[in-house]
């Protein structure tokens, strides 16, 4: 017998068609033996729904009160799955983030997960119930309902996971397994057997939309063995232990991980560019400007100093997510008598290309690589970031494409069978 946990993203349970095909799919587990829990997204489209009501209400929400209704799509979801097993048989119950509970932070509408209370669960799933557990949502201290923010689900499944001692948490979305690329960019991109924990929150952090960031590090803190799935295969395909998903597992599970140099590149148009002119080149004056962010909690990426240009100052380049680069200007145009700054100039017509593999600890070239192709193919680099096991370069977007299938074939990551 084994302890599985399921994930069904929001396309998995986009009506009640759906929703049955899903239970078919739990029951299959079920009936192999194994104990299972559920974790489960809003429908497709739902969570927007709940979010614009919230904004139509009023600009100024409370965020406590915008958790209460952002949450109730899982909540919605959960329960359906829960009739829709008992109707094929299965003993199942939903379990909402509360009644376990799922304990966050206090953090409304970007809540982190802090411990799961597993004995009800625990109970249940000895019973031989499937659990239904409504992913994103959580129980702050004093009781408050709390999100954990988008892609939230795929951190509850996994924290579910770990604290039940699952064997695998397999997670069922629209695509069926990790690739070298994006396939609609490139069609000869490759499916990954497997991928490790480093690799894939690489390339989750820097475009890849398979899984949220946060569940892939919460895997790797918790060695939890994450398994991505298509949840569109037909009802006779095999079962998931035996299906050709990608696995997410430690650097020991992967054969010579040194073999391929680059797994996989992934880009991200979701990005914006800010320049300061004319910031004073004087001790302090980099931290003034990066303070005022980090209290508004914007995430900085890609960092530039200027040589300095004239005696006395520089310019900094810096690149945040598209979505916060107004809050940026705000932070920044607040603190602008402290800083010095001279304009304030940003761009949203960029992207960022990145290589990622964990074969670059041990093998030389590969930002050469990716500079001398780029270079041949006419696309100017605006910035560079590196780790050790990334390269990313920041590029103009209407050459996202162009870089992403060139970079492909330079590093040999073309299937070969592929049409």
């Amino acid at each position: 017998m084994a302890r599985i946990v399921m994930k069904f993203g929001g396309t998995s349970m986009a009506g009640m068609e759906r929703i049955r095909s899903v239970a078919a799919r739990v029951k299959r587990e079920v009936e192999a033996g194994n104990q299972v829990a559920v974790v489960v997204s809003a429908m497709a489209g739902e969570t927007d729904r709940l979010v614009g009501f919230c904004r139509e209400a009023s600009s100024l929400y409370d965020p406590k009160e915008y958790d209460v209704v952002v949450s109730a799509g899982e909540q919605i979801t959960s329960g359906l799955l829960a009739i829709a097993l008992q109707a094929a048989g299965v003993p199942a119950r939903s379990w909402l983030g509360w009644q376990l509970p799922i304990h966050t932070s206090d953090a409304h509408a970007s809540a982190r997960i802090g411990d799961i209370d597993t004995g009800a669960l625990n109970e249940s799933l000895e019973r031989g119930e499937v659990a239904v557990i409504p992913g994103f949502q959580g129980l702050a201290p004093g009781n408050r309902v709390t999100t954990l923010g988008r892609g939230g689900s795929d951190t509850s499944a996994v924290a579910v996971a770990a604290a039940m001692k699952a064997d695998r948490c397999d997670i069922y979305t629209d695509v069926d397994g990790v690739y070298t690329t994006d396939p609609r960019i490139v069609p000869r991109a490759r499916k990954l057997k497997r991928v490790t924990y480093e690799e894939m929150l690489e390339l989750a952090s820097v475009g890849a939309k398979v899984l949220q960031t946060r569940s892939v590090g919460l895997a790797m803190k918790e060695n939890v063995r994450v398994q991505v799935l298509s949840s569109f295969t037909g009802e006779d395909a095999p079962m998931a232990d035996t299906l050709p998903g990608t696995m997410i597992v430690g650097e020991e599970e992967i054969e010579d991980v040194e073999r391929q140099l680059i797994t996989g590149i992934a880009h991200d148009k979701n990005e914006a560019k800010i320049t300061l002119t004319a910031v004073p080149d004087t001790p302090g004056a980099v931290a003034a400007i990066f303070e005022p962010l980090a209290g508004a909690s914007i995430n900085v990426d890609m960092i530039i100093q200027n040589i300095a240009h004239n005696a006395g100052s520089t310019d900094v380049t810096f690149t945040v997510p598209a979505a916060d680069l107004a809050r940026s200007i705000e932070a920044l145009n607040q603190a602008r008598g402290k800083i010095g700054f001279g304009e304030l100039v940003h761009d949203t017509r960029v992207a960022k290309i990145s290589v990622v593999g964990v074969g670059m600890r041990s093998h030389a070239g590969v930002a050469s690589t990716m500079f001398t192709t780029l270079g041949a193919r006419g696309i100017n680099i605006q910035a560079i970031s590196t780790s050790e096991i990334k390269v990313s370069v920041l590029i103009h977007e209407d050459e996202t494409e162009l870089a992403v299938r060139v970079l492909h074939t330079a590093y040999g990551l073309d299937a070969e069978d592929a049409a």
